[in-house]
């Protein structure tokens, strides 16, 4: 199979050309006509001169995602089910924020870490994607945008979809140089946030990149006991050792960190814990912000249901008074299937039958 070019930041794509005996303004004009004009064919670029145009036609892809199911809900957010060049199907969502236009990417297919209510986690990896693929997911989305004639672009970007994203590190950092590139698509690295369930190792390489990108925390529980217990990846780094990766995060950066946490009822969403986290916290306070976030149910995980609307304004209310800085998210898309990886686990579950 080619390989995707939205896989290539400028700097590789100028790399590549001039191995291959082009210009270098040629990746500008390249650029230009993939991330401004998001033309789909090669053929399109009518100012690259027709020996650039076949060479890049004989060693590379514009688009390889292939739309299986789009879903929208009543409340703006749009999801879709893209089938990959293998045939792996992958769920990328569009939600519609008063502060911009939204997009939450996915980077693995499947998911190894093993969080016990997550329907991500229900198929394990197969394979990291490629950064081409995980670009295509923001310009798909951009373009759909654009043939409704909407007039938006693409503002944010949350790295919270199937998989985890620092165990595809490398493929990640591609993608966030592409898609915060002033002469690609150029979306502020404040405006896109990465999401990790917690890999410790990672969170200091994140650090030393020297990048304004926002960072989160799955924590979703203050105590290595109920940690472990919902969340397999607590055994390979315990609470302790990754607070100090955080630590040497804010220390590192500066930046406000934001720990998300998933009330399940009667499992994490006591008021006993939200004084752990609070505690945990409070040294950290002024740049830690906890999002807290109802449970989205999912068919697999009948042990969990959604907290009681009470037990979450008593956690919340908790918080506040132990000096912590936190929101209950708002929730998009519950007409439809919510819960990330939702769609593609039902989906494969069909063409099994």
């Amino acid at each position: 199979m080619k390989t995707s070019i939205y896989g290539l930041t400028l700097e590789q794509l100028i790399a590549w050309l001039m191995e291959h005996g082009q210009k270098k303004f040629r990746a500008e004009q390249i650029w230009d006509w993939l991330y401004r004009k998001r033309v789909t064919s090669f053929e399109d670029m009518k100012n690259v001169n027709k020996e650039c145009r076949e060479l890049l036609e004989e060693n590379f892809v514009i688009e390889t995602l292939d739309l299986q199911i789009r879903q929208d809900s009543q409340d703006g957010t749009v999801k879709f089910l893209f089938k990959l060049q293998d045939g792996n199907l992958i769920e990328t969502v569009l939600m519609r924020q008063k502060y911009g236009q939204s997009v939450c990417v996915t980077t693995q297919v499947g998911c190894n870490i093993g969080c016990t209510f997550c329907a991500s986690g229900l198929l394990k990896k197969s394979r990291d994607l490629s950064s081409g693929e995980v670009v295509e997911q923001i310009m798909r989305v951009q373009k759909y945008m654009d043939e409704k004639g909407e007039g938006d672009r693409v503002s944010h970007i949350v790295v919270m979809g199937i998989g985890e994203p620092f165990d595809n590190y490398d493929n990640l950092m591609s993608f966030l140089r592409v898609v915060n590139s002033a002469k690609g698509l150029g979306i502020g690295a404040r405006h896109i946030t990465v999401s990790t369930s917690g890999l410790a190792n990672r969170i200091y390489d994140f650090a030393d990149e020297d990048l304004q990108v926002n960072l989160a925390l799955s924590l979703h529980a203050p105590n290595d006991e109920l940690r472990t217990r919902i969340m397999k990846i607590n055994r390979a780094y315990p609470i302790e050792p990754l607070m100090k990766a955080i630590d040497y995060y804010l220390e590192k950066t500066n930046r406000r960190i934001t720990f998300e946490y998933i009330l399940l009822h009667d499992v994490n969403d006591h008021v006993e814990e939200a004084e752990q986290l609070a505690k945990m916290l409070y040294n950290k306070r002024h740049l830690a912000y906890v999002n807290l976030i109802p449970y989205n149910p999912v068919d697999e995980h009948i042990q969990y249901e959604r907290s009681k609307q009470d037990n979450i304004m008593k956690f919340y209310d908790t918080l506040k008074k132990g000096g912590i800085n936190c929101v209950v998210r708002q929730e998009h898309g519950t007409d439809i299937d919510a819960a990330c990886g939702q769609l593609r686990s039902k989906q494969i579950k069909k063409s099994a039958v």
